[in-house]
């Protein structure tokens, strides 16, 4: 499923962020403790406190957004034709089923793009470009519903701790009628 949104901050909102140090820094220069910047600001007085000792060493500059914090590997362009690959699906690519895998689309990039992602970085990028994890829509067709209820029933019992009890009023702090 893909979110019109995106991952991470948009353009808007790092020039807004921007927008809210520089004030700060109009507010140092008046004189304001930090408690009081935050509080009018609505930020954590721990921000404040840094874009300070930032701003006494290197004055606003050093308050101005230095944009993303690295460039993504992949252009938009590279992640268009990455997509289309994607939509050509994992048996097109080589594995046996219709299951992609963050392993798996890292396979991809590297053997498309040469270049070598790791497992969370993928999932940043993918979720930057606004796509998001799914799960299958039905169960498998082998599930056997009246094997799995006579499991809980008759089986589930035994290998459940004894003593252990589980559900609304159970914890090992409180136990009903023992206050």
């Amino acid at each position: 499923m893909r979110y019109p949104q995106g991952g991470g901050l948009t353009a808007e909102r790092q020039v807004f962020r921007e927008q809210i140090r520089m004030e700060a820094a109009e507010r140092f220069a008046a004189g304001e403790d930090s408690a009081a910047v935050a509080k009018t600001l609505r930020v954590h007085v721990r921000s404040v406190q840094r874009w300070r000792a930032a701003w006494n060493t290197g004055g606003e500059a050093a308050l101005a957004s230095k944009g993303p914090p690295t460039h993504p590997q992949l252009s938009d362009e590279q992640f268009a034709v990455l997509e289309a690959e994607l939509e050509r699906g994992p048996v097109a690519h080589g594995w046996p089923d219709q299951k992609w895998t963050l392993n798996r689309i890292k396979t991809v990039i590297g053997r498309r793009f040469h270049k070598s992602y790791t497992v969370q970085g993928v999932h940043y990028l993918l979720r930057r470009h606004g796509w998001s994890h799914q799960v299958p829509a039905r169960r498998a067709i082998e599930r056997d519903e009246v094997a799995i209820t006579g499991w809980i029933r008759e089986t589930w019992p035994s290998v459940e701790t004894p003593g252990r009890r589980s559900g609304p009023g159970w914890s090992s702090k409180t136990r009903p009628g023992s206050r």
